[in-house]
């Protein structure tokens, strides 16, 4: 059913509900905007349609409702307000900024009905965009930083060839999301991709689990089994840990990059496998090499295109953006009244080190999330309240760096266009303009 949200906030939306039910709408209704901050919450399903109705200019609200408009900015927004609100100049700049059409009351109800048709219409095309965005810029990854934003060029880079890639990076910085970046946009996207940590199988099980086995061929093995790189056939095969494996595994899978074949236990039988390789580690295997704990020759089988993926501290620039991300995923299916990180638990974030990476901001994030009784997540809620003061003073400069970073991307991606740039920030063309001023940043800067 099509999604409409009303946001009344000093005019009764009976009336216009009403009237949008019976045409088939499903209307939600906030009273004021902390109801519509937990409609927000609710993270409504693309696309969406938001009525904003007010029969005066709620100046002391307005940069509440530019926030809410923020939020929601893949919605189309459609206003009802009183014939002398629009009087109010800066009410006038939030409809030209905002919204795709307004009313003034008494409203005509069937007008209103056509209106709110073509806007979703609208948000049907904006949603279709916004995903197809979020595959090919984003590609799933939250940032706005340098670091991450090479990381995206090398990932387009790598999967446009068939090669084997390895990819480097600490525990939890997320080497598994860029290996499913890399399938995704690659010729092999509409194949199978198999994760297999090889950490994490039982050493007297991994020659089974990743080449498979004929029945009879040990005890237990009462039928014949697919392994996990013949099951990523036609796709990708995503090695985690690689350098756990033994060294007689080491030698298979060196015979099955030079050859494409495999054979499964207990077979003399070789299987011709379409699979390309994507393999990860936390060690060094450079190193691991030179100790006589990895073949070089797979080493140097696997290190034809290689991709790094950097810590979460060098990326700190990502960590608001991050935690925040992760905030609203984990109230999307509750009825926490949580609204949001207080500037201490900001600031704590900040100066944490984050030796485990983005898994760990998750973790402590998701673990606030269920464990504060809070309105906003504190400090001590993400377990960091004992982190050192140092960088409450450097906070201030990490978001400016961050938000400088941010804007110029934003430039780039959408080739210098200032009202592009402002609609993807989710910020007025003027508002952007300062933000650029404000930053030194000139539309011919490279």
């Amino acid at each position: 059913m099509r999604k409409l949200n009303i946001i009344a906030l000093d005019e009764d939306p009976g009336a216009i509900a009403a009237h949008l039910r019976d045409a088939g709408w499903d209307v939600q209704v906030a009273t004021d905007l902390p109801a519509a901050r937990q409609l927000q919450r609710q993270a409504p399903p693309q696309p969406l349609v938001c009525l904003l109705l007010m029969r005066q200019a709620p100046l002391a609200q307005l940069a509440d409702i530019e926030a809410c408009m923020r939020y929601w900015r893949q919605a189309e927004w459609i206003g009802v307000c009183g014939p002398s609100a629009l009087r109010n100049a800066p009410l006038r700049d939030l409809v030209l900024n905002y919204l795709f059409d307004y009313h003034t009351l008494p409203v005509d109800l069937a007008h209103l009905a056509h209106t709110v048709g073509h806007a979703y219409g609208r948000a049907l095309l904006r949603a279709e965009q916004a995903g197809s965005t979020r595959v090919n810029d984003s590609l799933g990854m939250v940032g706005a930083s340098t670091g991450i934003a090479q990381l995206r060029w090398h990932i387009r880079k790598v999967a446009a060839n068939n090669a084997p890639v390895l990819i480097g990076g600490e525990s939890g910085s997320g080497k598994e999301l860029a290996a499913q970046a890399i399938h995704r946009i690659s010729a092999r996207a509409d194949g199978p991709f198999i994760a297999v940590n090889c950490g994490a199988i039982s050493p007297s099980l991994v020659h089974s689990e990743l080449f498979g086995h004929e029945r009879g061929s040990f005890t237990g093995a009462v039928s014949e089994r697919r392994g996990l790189i013949e099951a990523a056939n036609g796709g990708t095969i995503f090695l985690d840990e690689i350098g756990d494996l033994s060294l007689d595994l080491q030698i298979n899978l060196l015979r099955f990059l030079q050859e494409k074949t495999i054979s499964r236990v207990g077979s003399a039988r070789s299987i011709r496998v379409d699979a390309r390789v994507v393999a990860a580690s936390h060690l060094n295997l450079e190193k691991a090499v030179a100790a006589g704990r990895f073949r070089q020759d797979l080493f140097y089988r696997l290190n034809v295109l290689t991709v790094v993926v950097p810590p979460l501290r060098e990326r700190k620039g990502d960590i608001t953006m991050l935690a925040e991300h992760f905030f609203r995923q984990c109230v999307a299916d509750t009825s926490s009244r949580l609204e949001g990180f207080s500037q201490q638990a900001l600031a704590a974030m900040m100066a944490h080190d984050w030796p485990g990476n983005v898994r760990e901001l998750f973790n402590r994030v998701q673990r606030a999330v269920v464990m504060t009784d809070r309105r906003l997540i504190a400090a001590v809620d993400l377990g960091l309240a004992g982190e050192p003061a140092r960088i409450q003073v450097g906070l201030d400069s990490a978001r400016t760096e961050a938000e400088r970073e941010a804007i110029h991307l934003s430039l780039q991606r959408v080739g210098r266009n200032v009202s592009q740039a402002a609609r993807e920030l989710g910020v007025s063309r003027m508002t952007l303009y300062r933000l650029m001023e404000k930053h030194g940043i000139a539309l011919d800067m490279k």
